[in-house]
C-alpha cells in the first residue's frame, strides 16, 4: 500500500512539472472553476439561516407542535418595539403612537398579521401599558411566521419609516441614555432574527478582505516576495471557486443545508489551513533549489519529499471534520461537509496547482531572493565581476538552538513546558458558558439594547414566557395554584383548554428573571418536575409522558442537553480516528500515544488561556456553549498537521543519522515553515475577533490561541523532547533504523 502511494505520488509529481503537462494543469483549475461557477449556483446563494438545530425527538420541539395543534396563536412572530424616554413619555408620544398604529392597521406591511390597536385605547387606558415610572412602552408588531427574513427586514423598515414621519424625528436612532430624547428599538424574536441575518451577512465581505490582506502582509513578511505571496492565494481562489458552486448545487438538491456562520468560517479554515499545506511545499522546494541547478528535478524532490505529509494532513483534517456529521445539533452537523469537502478540494490543489504555478514561475517564484546553487552562485558573481559570491546567512539559528536544547536536556523541556500548559489547562474549570443567542451580539445591537429596557423598566420574563401544557385525562388538575408561588416565576396565567383536545390544559409562566439566562434554563427540569407531581397526585397514570414545555427557555434547554451529547459522542470518535490515522501513518503505538495527549494538552490549555483573556482581560461574562466542541474539532485536527510534518521529517533523518541528530535536524528544519505555518493560521483565526459577533470573536481568538500554543510549544520542545526521552521506543513496535543506527550499534558492542 505506501509503494502504491508513493508511486502514485510520483506519477503526480512528473505530471505537475512537466514542461507541457504544468500548463494543462493550470487550464484544467481554469476551466474547472470557470465552468462550475457558471453552471452551479454559489453556495452564498443558497444559506438558509432559519434552518432548525433540534430534531423533532426534542422535547421542546415537541412541545411546540402540540401548541400549534392545540393553543394556535393568530398573533405570529412579535416584533417587539421598545420606546424609552428619561423623565417619561409624552401624551405626544401616546398620540403619535397612536397615528401609527392606525396607519399600519389601514396599510399593512408584507408578512404583517397583527399589530396592537393602540389607536383604539384611550389614552388613560394606554398609559396603563406602560412601565410603572411611565418612561417606557413596548408597540408588538406580529408578523406571519412563515415569512422570511427579508421581508421582515423590509416590513421593519417601513415602520421605522413611517414612525419617522409621525414623530417628525428619528427615534431609531437616538441614544437610550440620551436625556429628555425619544428612543426606540426593535427587539422580541423578529428583531433577534433581524440582528443575527445582519451580523452575519455584513461580516462575510468584511472577513474575507481581512483574511486575503492578512495572508497576504505575512506571506510578504515571510518571504518578502510579491510573486510568492500570490501563489497560496491563488490556489484558495481556486479552490474556494471549485467548493462554492459544488456545495451550492448540494443545498440546491436539499443533500445539505448551510448558513452564514459556516460559510464564514469555511473561508477562514480555507486561507489559514490551505496556506499551511502550500508552504510545506514551498519551504522544501527553496531548500532543493539551493542543492539542484535543474528547477524541475528540485521540484519533484520537494514533492516527493512534502506530498506525502501534506496529503496525510489534509485527509486527517478532512476525516476529523466529517465527523460533525454525527452530531444532532444543526449548528455542528451543519459545518461538517462544508468545512471537510473546502479542505480536501484544497489539499488536491496544494498537491497539483501549487507545484504547476511553482513549475511555470521556477526560481522567478521567489524574486527578488532569487535561491541558486553554490555553482550558480560563483557563476553569478564572476559575471558581476565578483572574485566571491555573496554569502546567504543561515536563517536556521533559532532552529539549530531549539533543536540543541531539546536534545541535550529533555527532561527540562517536558517538565517547564507541561507545568506551563496544564497551568493554562487549569483555568478552564472557571469557564461559564451559555445558550443565550442574545449574549452573542454586540451590546449596541438594537434587540440587545430593547431587551435591556424591558428588562429594566418591566418584567424580563414578559419578553419570553413559557407554555405549560399536561394532559388532564378529564381529572381536575389544580396546575395554575401548584406555580402561583414559585419564587423563580413573577406570573402565571389563567388555565386554558385545547382547542382540539380538551383534556390538555395550559398555563403560561413568566420568569422573575432574563429567560434568556442559565438561571432560568437551569428551572425548565423544575417546572417539568412540579408538573409531572401534580398530575400524579391527581391519580393519573405515567405522568411523565403527559407534560410539555414550549418557549425559548425550553428550547436553550434542550440546546445545551444536545451539545453535552455531542461532545461526548464526537471527541472520542475524532480522538479515535486520529488515533488510527497517526498509526497508519507512522506505524508506531508510542508515537500515536504520545502526538494524540500532546494536542489534547495543547487544546485544554488553548481553552484556559482563551478564557483569561476573553473573561478577565476583554470582560466577556460567559462563551457559547459550542465553542469547545468547534474548538476541539479544528484544534486537534489543525495541531495534529504540524506534529505530522515534524514527526515525517524525524523519521526520515533517522534512518541515514543517529536519533539525537535527527532530532535536532528535524526540528531545525521544519522550524520556519510551521512557524510560518502556525502565524498565519493564527491569523486568520484572529481576525474572527475582529468581527461583531461574538460567538465568533470567542472561537476565534481561543483557535489562534491554540494554533500559537502548538506553533511555539508543543511543536517545537515538548513533541521532539518526548521523542528524545524516548528514543527508541518513540518507534514501538517499529524500528526505523538505518544504515547509521546498526554501524552505531556495532561500534558500541
Amino acid at each position: 500500500m505506501g509503494k502504491l502511494m508513493a508511486n502514485l505520488l510520483e506519477s503526480i509529481s512528473h505530471f505537475v512539472a512537466g514542461k507541457r503537462t504544468k500548463w494543462i494543469t493550470l487550464v484544467v483549475w481554469i476551466l474547472l472553476t470557470g465552468v462550475l461557477s457558471v453552471a452551479l449556483p454559489g453556495v452564498n446563494q443558497k444559506e438558509d439561516n432559519n434552518a432548525a438545530n433540534l430534531d423533532s425527538q426534542q422535547p421542546s420541539v415537541q412541545a411546540t407542535l402540540l401548541a400549534e395543534q392545540e393553543f394556535p396563536s393568530e398573533a405570529g412572530l412579535p416584533a417587539l418595539l421598545v420606546w424609552k424616554r428619561d423623565g417619561g413619555l409624552l401624551d405626544e408620544d401616546y398620540e403619535n403612537l397612536q397615528k401609527l398604529t392606525a396607519y399600519f392597521t389601514q396599510n399593512p406591511v408584507e408578512g404583517q398579521k397583527l399589530v396592537v390597536p393602540f389607536d383604539r385605547i384611550p389614552l388613560p387606558a394606554l398609559k396603563q401599558q406602560a412601565s410603572e415610572d411611565g418612561s417606557a412602552i413596548v408597540l408588538p408588531f406580529f408578523f406571519d411566521k412563515s415569512t422570511d427574513s427579508d421581508q421582515i427586514k423590509a416590513g421593519v423598515a417601513k415602520i421605522q419609516e413611517q414612525a419617522k414621519a409621525e414623530f417628525g424625528s428619528d427615534p431609531f436612532s437616538v441614544k437610550l441614555d440620551e436625556q429628555g430624547q425619544l428612543s426606540a428599538r426593535v427587539s422580541g424574536p423578529a428583531g433577534v432574527s433581524l440582528d443575527a441575518v445582519g451580523l452575519f451577512s455584513n461580516a462575510d465581505v468584511t472577513l474575507l478582505m481581512a483574511t486575503v490582506l492578512l495572508v497576504l502582509v505575512l506571506l510578504l513578511l515571510i518571504y518578502r516576495s510579491p510573486i510568492l505571496a500570490i501563489i497560496p492565494l491563488i490556489a484558495v481562489g481556486f479552490a474556494y471557486g471549485v467548493t462554492s458552486p459544488i456545495l451550492g448545487k448540494m443545498a440546491d438538491l436539499g443533500w445539505i443545508t448551510v448558513d452564514s456562520q459556516a460559510i464564514s468560517i469555511m473561508t477562514v479554515l480555507l486561507f489559514g489551513a490551505g496556506t499551511d499545506y502550500c508552504l510545506f511545499l514551498i519551504s522544501r522546494f527553496r531548500q532543493l533549489l539551493k542543492e539542484e541547478d535543474d528547477k524541475t528535478k528540485a521540484l519533484v524532490r520537494a514533492f516527493k519529499d512534502s506530498s506525502g505529509a501534506i496529503a496525510m494532513s489534509g485527509f486527517t483534517v478532512v476525516m476529523a471534520l466529517l465527523v460533525l456529521l454525527f452530531a444532532k445539533y444543526g449548528a455542528v452537523h451543519r459545518f461538517a461537509i462544508p468545512f471537510s469537502l473546502s479542505i480536501l478540494i484544497m489539499g488536491i490543489a496544494s498537491l497539483t496547482l501549487v507545484p504547476a504555478l511553482l513549475a511555470i514561475f521556477g526560481r522567478v517564484s521567489f524574486f527578488p531572493q532569487i535561491p541558486r546553487t553554490p555553482e550558480m552562485e560563483a557563476e553569478r558573481a564572476r559575471e558581476n565581476g565578483k572574485t566571491q559570491p555573496k554569502i546567504v546567512k543561515s536563517n536556521k539559528k533559532v532552529g539549530n538552538w531549539i533543536g540543541k536544547i531539546v536534545t541535550k536536556r529533555p527532561w527540562m523541556v517536558v517538565v517547564v513546558t507541561l507545568v506551563l500548559l496544564g497551568a493554562f489547562a487549569m483555568n478552564t474549570f472557571r469557564i461559564e458558558y451559555t445558550v443565550d443567542i442574545m449574549s452573542s451580539f454586540p451590546e449596541e445591537s438594537p434587540s440587545r439594547e430593547g431587551f435591556a429596557v424591558i428588562a429594566e423598566k418591566f418584567t424580563p420574563g414578559e419578553l419570553a414566557p413559557v407554555k405549560l401544557m399536561v394532559d388532564t385525562q378529564g381529572s381536575e388538575v389544580p396546575l395554575k395554584e401548584a406555580f402561583s408561588d414559585l419564587p423563580y416565576l413573577s406570573k402565571v396565567s389563567d388555565i386554558t383548554q385545547g382547542k382540539n383536545n380538551s383534556n390538555i390544559h395550559a398555563v403560561d409562566l413568566e420568569f422573575s428573571m432574563n429567560p434568556y439566562s442559565n438561571e432560568a434554563m437551569k428551572h425548565i427540569p423544575d417546572i417539568r418536575s412540579v408538573a409531572v407531581q401534580v398530575l400524579k397526585d391527581a391519580g393519573i397514570t405515567s405522568p411523565e409522558d403527559k407534560v410539555w414545555v414550549q418557549g425559548l427557555t425550553s428550547t436553550q434547554y434542550d440546546t445545551e442537553e444536545t451539545n453535552a451529547r455531542d461532545q461526548q459522542v464526537i471527541i472520542p470518535i475524532v480522538i479515535g480516528l486520529i488515533a488510527i490515522l497517526l498509526l497508519v501513518y507512522l506505524r508506531s503505538i508510542i508515537a500515536m500515544i504520545y502526538l494524540i495527549l500532546t494536542v489534547v494538552l495543547s487544546y485544554f490549555s488553548a481553552l484556559g488561556l482563551g478564557w483569561f483573556v476573553l473573561h478577565d482581560v476583554m470582560g466577556a461574562s460567559a462563551i457559547q456553549g459550542l465553542i469547545p466542541l468547534y474548538a476541539f474539532v479544528f484544534l486537534v485536527a489543525l495541531g495534529e498537521d504540524y506534529n505530522i510534518f515534524l514527526i515525517s521529517s524525524i523519521w526520515k533523518k533517522r534512518k541515514s543519522m543517529p536519533l539525537k541528530e535527527a532530532i535536532r535536524e528535524g526540528v531545525s528544519e521544519t522550524g520556519g515553515v510551521i512557524t510560518s505555518a502556525g502565524l498565519i493560521l493564527a491569523g486568520t483565526f484572529a481576525v474572527l475577533a475582529t468581527l461583531p459577533i461574538q460567538v465568533l470573536v470567542h472561537f476565534g481568538t481561543i483557535c489562534a490561541i491554540g494554533v500559537l500554543l502548538d506553533t511555539f510549544i508543543v511543536r517545537p520542545l515538548l513533541v521532539p523532547a518526548i521523542t528524545m526521552l524516548l528514543g527508541k521506543w518513540a518507534f514501538w513496535p517499529g524500528t526505523a533504523e538505518g544504515k547509521a543506527q546498526r554501524v552505531e550499534h556495532s561500534q558500541a558492542k
